[in-house]
């Protein structure tokens, strides 16, 4: 039997060499994506950063903790408090200590020798690459470089030694205005540059007398401790050179709420601590989604090409019948022939997948989808994974199709004329009926019990697949109708061309559904994930959009700042000017007893809130809202007004608060409102602004545009559209390049078994081609008349594709409507418009150059070949 199978897969190499790319391309894919994914399985062992020379650091403890009664559990708090004055005092009658504050600076443009930059036309002045310190809302979104505003975070010089930070430069600062900075390779700073800052105590003048080299953690500027302590007298961490133990029992007696770190433990005081790790997170997601896909897209293209194949060899089937053969052995032949394509290109496939990993892991760092340092590691299990899911995958597409030549009767195949008379056997309309009621059930479901889940990456990334397994399933019952109909006007035009190209299509069913098959699954996939994550955008821009109704909204010039209070005053004493102030917070809750759920939040000012925004109400009213008071949205568990809900602040401090108002669910987009009073100590950081009725709009944004530029660090003031437009939450790009890293797998195998597909029908055709010669059609015109076959099935597939994944977008945008958005479908025709040319291109290129090819031998020649 093996003999025999080897025998079959080396005189119908043609019909195998799709499968085995295909395969192999699969399996490289998936052994690439595997051991990527190995690698996010732990980040790399990194020590401490900013302290990593301190013995004993000692910080307010940044994570809330709720005893439950399955344990303790716990979730970062919005704002760590500092540590309290009377522990300081304690701590220091053990040995010496080191007070850190963090607090942050905006650099405006540099100067050297007193002359501003600006008007000397250094190209130093010229976009200033900022380095975000946190993250903030994109409704703050300037570009600070665009602006000469560089955003770093300040520090006492004295906990520089903490990390430890070392002198390339200058010296350290001795005197009010001096400080030293780090200067990396991008950085544009130097000993001797005269710069205006701006932090939380207002604007001043600094010189540059000294620099220290980046670390890569944060972008400092060190001022004199005094100084420092003038800024931000909060102690928000300190170094203790004593005894860990000691510093623990004093800790102890002055309560809880204060963390000891030593060790390992130290890198908790670092800026984002966990931002290695939440990154692999985000490539973990990404990848096990790619490697889905890729299998799905693997095994459905290797089932194709099976099932034509052996529809194609059914004479030849027909024959081992005759000569005595068994239905077990045509079927043990169909199998072993698959198991020797499979083993072979799986063998092809580890080889590509180890050699592609590393290309992959540097393409995900290059487009910002993982950190700086991610790299594959010398896992290899994904690799025998791969191997065995090849040759697993090769098999099980070759198994039905197996059972369909076993059924093969010697006289029914001889008997068989070139139409296909039967497209479907019962199993596969069985199988199909399935995997549709399982996919439509599935988003019916959803709908009906929780819109919001239809709209959840993870579902809008797979619950589609089951609607495009099944309708692929049904292509050689949905092919024939289609072809018929849209080649219905081809047909009617002069020539011969469209009436033999509709003819051909739909009397070989089977190619045809082959053909489509690829085209059905690229086109579904494209439509459906571009499709349903641009209207997501769409739907949030609506939102943002609807919600405001300020004339004017003025924001800080960088993310993660809030507006000084002194502005905030200046914009609240405007003539004209209805102010409506407010602050990012959190708020969290414990649901059922068992999960603590953070809920972003804002901060305002109720008197104002309805003069200045508009939020989905569908319970309750906005001005109900007081310090005593919440708005929550409809995903809360308790949505009763007037019931009160136990809440964790962004400080930490527990509450009862009353609901006064109830928001619509939306995208996820509409949070949660609360007063200035239960902000946790948050700053502001966004001003809406109405204009009274008798005022004068241009006079008002005048004032405030003064009042901005009066601050210096870049303050903008915005009108309401422009405000929305920048916080409309758009296509990140990291979203972007996620996707096509999905989609261009998806493409690639879809490419292959088209080419596959069109190249096998076209080599079994030189008899019908040879026919069309012999009653005088020139040779272009039979190449013509293969291309236009070859594309119009494939307008076909994207018929169908197309189909499905306007199903699919009727999901979202009916989820959308559910849930209170009023918002279109968003489609992406230009990338659909361009996959479909595409595949077209690869069609009628894979069909006409074997025609061409086989078209050299004279047509008396052809004719009278046999299979």
């Amino acid at each position: 039997m093996l003999m025999l199978a080897l025998h079959g897969v080396r005189t119908r190499w043609v019909t195998f060499v799709g499968s085995f790319v295909a395969l192999a391309l699969g399996v490289g894919l998936i052994a690439a994506t595997g051991l990527a994914l190995a690698a996010t399985f732990s980040a790399p062992d990194k020590g401490p950063e900013r302290f990593a020379a301190a013995p004993v650091v000692v910080r307010a403890d940044d994570q809330l903790r709720v005893r439950t009664a399955n344990g303790v559990r716990t979730r970062p708090l919005a704002r760590t408090a500092p540590v309290p004055p009377a522990l300081v005092t304690e701590l220091a009658a053990l040995g010496r200590t080191v007070e850190d504050r963090t607090f942050p600076v905006d650099l405006a443009a540099t100067s050297r020798n007193g002359d501003p930059r600006a008007q000397d036309g250094d190209p130093r002045t010229q976009g200033i690459e900022p380095r975000a310190q946190g993250s903030g809302p994109r409704a703050q979104g300037s570009d600070p470089g665009a602006q000469g505003i560089e955003p770093r975070t300040g520090h006492p010089w004295s906990v520089a030694a903490a990390a430890p930070y070392r002198l390339t430069s200058g010296r350290s600062p001795a005197a009010p205005g001096e400080a030293v900075v780090t200067a990396g390779p991008g950085s544009h700073l130097r000993t001797g540059d005269r710069v205006r800052a701006t932090t939380p105590a207002g604007a001043t003048t600094l010189t540059v007398v000294g620099t220290v080299a980046d670390r890569g953690f944060e972008s400092a500027v060190f001022l004199g401790d005094e100084e420092a302590a003038r800024i931000s007298p909060a102690v928000d961490a300190l170094v203790v050179h004593a005894d860990a133990t000691a510093v623990r029992d004093v800790v102890a007696r002055a309560g809880g709420g204060v963390d000891v770190l030593t060790g390992d433990g130290r890198r908790r005081a670092d800026p984002g601590p966990d931002r290695d790790a939440e990154a692999l997170v985000s490539v973990n997601a990404l990848l096990g989604t790619a490697a889905g896909i890729t299998l799905f897209v693997s095994v459905s293209v290797v089932a194709s090409t099976f099932a034509f194949a052996v529809a194609q060899r059914r004479r030849e089937f027909g024959l081992l019948r005759t000569a005595g053969a068994t239905p077990g052995q045509i079927r043990r032949t169909v199998v072993a022939e698959a198991a020797v394509v499979g083993v072979l290109a799986s063998a092809a496939g580890w080889w590509l997948g180890a050699t592609g990993a590393p290309l992959l892991a540097a393409r995900l760092v290059d487009a910002g989808l993982a950190p700086a340092w991610f790299a594959i590691g010398e896992q290899t299990w994904p690799l025998h994974t791969a191997f065995w899911t090849g040759v697993g995958v090769a098999t099980a597409g070759a198994l039905a199709a197996s059972f369909r030549a076993g059924r093969t009767a010697p006289t029914e195949v001889l008997r068989e004329a070139a139409v296909d008379s039967r497209t479907m056997p019962v199993s596969r309309w069985i199988l199909a009926a399935l995997v549709l009621l399982t996919g439509a059930g599935l988003l019916v479901t959803a709908l009906v019990l929780d819109p919001g889940d239809v709209l959840g990456r993870k579902a809008y990334i797979t619950r589609p697949l089951l609607l495009i397994v099944g309708v692929a399933l049904l292509a050689p019952v949905l092919a024939g109708p289609l072809v018929r109909a849209l080649t219905w006007l081809p047909a009617r035009l002069p020539g011969a061309t469209g009436v033999l190209a509709r003819e051909n299509a739909s009397a070989g069913v089977r190619r045809t559904a082959a053909v489509a098959a690829p085209v059905v699954i690229t086109v579904a996939l494209t439509v459906s994930l571009l499709g349903t994550v641009a209207t997501l955008a769409e739907a949030k821009a609506t939102e943002v959009r609807t919600a405001t109704t300020a004339d004017l909204v003025v924001v800080p010039g960088a993310e993660g700042r809030t507006l000084p209070p002194s502005f905030v005053e200046r914009v609240r004493a405007v003539e004209g000017a209805v102010a409506g102030v407010s602050r990012s917070t959190a708020v969290t809750v414990l649901e059922e007893g068992t999960a603590l759920v953070t809920s972003e939040a804002r901060a305002v000012d109720p008197a104002r809130l309805t003069a200045v925004s508009a939020p989905p109400v569908v319970a309750g009213r906005l001005t109900d809202l007081d310090d005593d008071g919440i708005v929550v949205n409809e995903e809360w568990l308790t949505t009763t007004v007037g019931e009160r809900v136990t809440v964790w602040l962004g400080d930490g401090r527990r509450v009862s608060l009353r609901i006064a108002a109830v928001l619509a669910t939306g995208t996820g987009s509409n949070g949660v409102y609360v007063t200035a009073r239960n902000a946790g100590g948050a700053g502001a950081d966004r001003i809406d602004v109405a204009v009274a009725e008798a005022a004068d709009p241009g006079a008002v944004a005048a004032a405030l545009r003064t009042a901005a530029e009066a601050e210096g660090t870049g303050i903008r003031v915005l009108t309401g559209a422009e405000w929305a437009a920048a916080a409309a939450p758009g296509m990140s790009d990291s979203t972007r390049a996620g996707l096509w890293l999905i989609l261009s797998m998806a493409l690639l195998c879809t490419g292959i078994a088209l080419a596959n597909a069109l190249v096998t029908a076209t080599t079994d055709r030189v008899r019908d081609l040879a026919v069309l010669r012999l009653t005088g059609a020139s040779v272009p015109q039979v190449l013509r008349l293969v291309a236009v076959e070859a594309v119009a099935v494939v307008t076909v597939g994207a018929v169908i594709g197309a189909g499905v994944a306007a199903v699919n977008l009727a999901g979202v945008w009916g989820a959308l409507a559910l849930l209170g958005v009023r918002s279109g479908v968003v489609v992406p025709w230009g990338t659909t418009g361009a996959v479909i040319a595409a595949s077209a291109v690869v069609a009628a290129v894979s069909a006409v150059v074997p025609a061409a090819f086989a078209l050299r031998t004279r047509p008396v020649e052809l004719a009278g070949m046999r299979e």
